[in-house]
């Protein structure tokens, strides 16, 4: 089997947060911090450490995880993305063994239609599909926006928007990628959906996104989580937010200020080994666990707020 591998720069006080990130992909992570060479290791003879490593960037570290071929790299990518926007990290991202222009479209050839709920099936904008009976189709091109139906998060999210949403209702959408879950809402009978991401170009892929399906009932802005989300016409009725577990903790003693008492939260992008963490804090912020999902070792779980 080949693998790519995936390098991501960052400023060296960010490496811990960012191998963090990093790990919800891959526990095989290789990290380069020379920062501690001229302190930590003045006991070791000076002839014995490389010279490349003695004049390596002391400010600037770097995490690599390594995709197999057989997995769609742009959805690592933009899911990465995505994530270090939010926690305002300035990270550099290469593939080792792709060239540029491979990069931009390869993804494609992992892309397929996927029904990720009883009625939803997901069909690129490329591929042709004839619906069976009762078929919900949502058309998407991704771009560089993370949210193509294929990862975990985004089927356990979209399978229970099928299950809690009520027609009619106002859903908004937190961190929303390429804009697949406000899409999903619209389609399954959402009143309004507003979708908001810190990132503008995914912000920008959303819109296309929702242009594409010919929707007319989604609004779709930049956002720093809820900082700007538009609350003018009330709090809304049913909300999402399939971002990552200490982002949700984050913002768990905020999010109840925005959506109506009774109002169901679906909350995911949340690795197994921290849902507890989420679960300890939704509880503590007003909100009573209605049901867990999960798949791999992601975790999707659903609110009411009390």
């Amino acid at each position: 089997m080949n693998w790519t591998q995936l390098r991501v720069t960052v400023p060296t006080e960010d490496i811990d947060r960012t191998a963090a990130i990093m790990s919800m992909l891959d526990n095989g992570i290789l990290i380069e911090d020379y920062s501690d060479i001229e302190t930590g290791l003045k006991t070791v003879y000076g002839d014995l450490i490389d010279e490349n490593i003695l004049s390596a960037d002391k400010s600037h570290g770097a995490v690599s995880i390594y995709i197999p071929d057989d997995k769609n790299y742009a959805d690592y990518t933009a899911f990465l993305k995505e994530r270090f926007a939010a926690e305002k990290i300035d990270a550099k991202m290469e593939l080792l063994g792709v060239d540029e222009e491979e990069w931009s479209t390869a993804w494609k050839k992992y892309y397929h239609p996927i029904k990720v709920g009883e009625k939803l099936v997901i069909v690129p904008m490329w591929e042709k599909y004839e619906p069976t009976d009762g078929e919900i189709i949502v058309r998407m091109d991704p771009g560089m926006a993370f949210g193509t139906g294929t990862h975990e998060t985004t089927r356990l999210v979209c399978g229970l928007i099928e299950k809690y949403l009520v027609p009619g209702q106002r859903m908004l959408d937190v961190g929303t990628g390429s804009g697949i879950l406000a899409i999903c809402a619209s389609k399954l009978g959402a009143g309004e959906c507003f979708a908001y991401d810190i990132d503008p170009v995914a912000v920008r892929v959303a819109r296309e996104n929702v242009k594409d399906n010919e929707l007319t009932n989604i609004t779709c802005g930049v956002s720093d989580l809820l900082r700007d989300v538009d609350i003018s016409g009330g709090q809304f009725d049913f909300a999402v937010a399939n971002i990552v577990a200490d982002i949700i903790i984050r913002m768990s003693g905020d999010i109840g200020a925005y959506i109506k008492q009774g109002a169901y939260l679906i909350t995911s992008g949340i690795i197994e080994r921290y849902a507890d963490d989420v679960r300890t804090a939704m509880l503590a912020n007003g909100f009573e666990l209605v049901e867990t999902r999960s798949e791999s070792d992601w975790v999707a779980m659903v609110y009411r707020k009390l």
